[in-house]
């Protein structure tokens, strides 16, 4: 493991928190402690942390007004949702809010930890991605900028505030003009891992990216659906 990587761990649940504080600990991460989502944010401000793993349930400020607030602060790391909801509508809140996986308790910490390494890696991946792959450090198409460099996305102009996930979305998608991606493809691309089922994930990703670059997210101009084969966006 890499001894530089930190992850922030926050739950209400000082047991859960001293349970993989150990297990990460093992693997030679730093590990910071939060109970609540305001110390959370004030440990943001003030440490450099490369994931975090946030509860859901917490009193006062839940896991996702945590994660909202976290963006809103341009804060753009891997969050992976801690959560003893197994109900589709939480996964897919979390995953509106601005997170990037989830897990659901009780869960096996041998896969929270394999979780923990993808987005990492994935996150690295992403450090060094952009011109490598397209050739250009700035990427356009009509409305839409892209700095492979500072990873910032602007729309007519203005700043998109995009979380990582969005980001790799509208990057994978301007770096191949008219190619056409099933959701299953997406989650490869995107996540560096098979999806397992969990591909319809990407849809709810896309759909927030939509909101966010689009000028009516209901008629989208640049991320179209080819039915029965994908997702693709035009060159305009």
């Amino acid at each position: 493991m890499d001894a530089a990587k930190t992850i922030l761990i926050c739950d209400d649940d000082r047991d859960i928190v001293q349970g993989l504080k150990t297990y990460l600990e093992h693997d030679r991460y730093r590990v910071l402690c939060a109970y609540n989502g305001r110390d959370a944010l004030g440990i943001l401000e003030n440490e450099t942390v490369h994931l975090a793993l946030i509860d859901v349930m917490m009193p006062g400020l839940s896991g996702f007004d945590t994660v909202i607030r976290m963006r809103d602060m341009g804060c753009n790391i891997p969050v992976i949702m801690l959560t003893a909801k197994s109900e589709n509508a939480d996964k897919v809140l979390g995953l509106d809010c601005g997170a990037d996986d989830y897990v659901t308790k009780p869960f096996d910490t041998l896969e929270l930890l394999a979780r923990v390494r993808s987005q990492l890696r994935r996150s690295q991946m992403d450090d060094g991605a952009g011109k490598a792959e397209s050739g250009e450090e700035i990427l356009r198409n009509e409305r839409i900028e892209m700095d492979t460099r500072s990873k910032e996305v602007r729309v007519d102009g203005a700043e998109a505030r995009l979380t990582r996930t969005e980001y790799d979305i509208l990057h994978l998608f301007m770096t191949h003009p008219g190619e056409v991606f099933s959701l299953a493809e997406i989650f490869r691309r995107v996540k560096n891992a098979e999806p397992y089922g969990a591909e319809n994930t990407m849809a709810v990703h896309i759909r927030h990216l939509r909101e966010k670059i689009e000028f009516d997210a209901g008629s989208p101009e640049y991320i179209r659906v080819r039915f029965g084969h994908g997702y693709y966006m035009p060159k305009r």
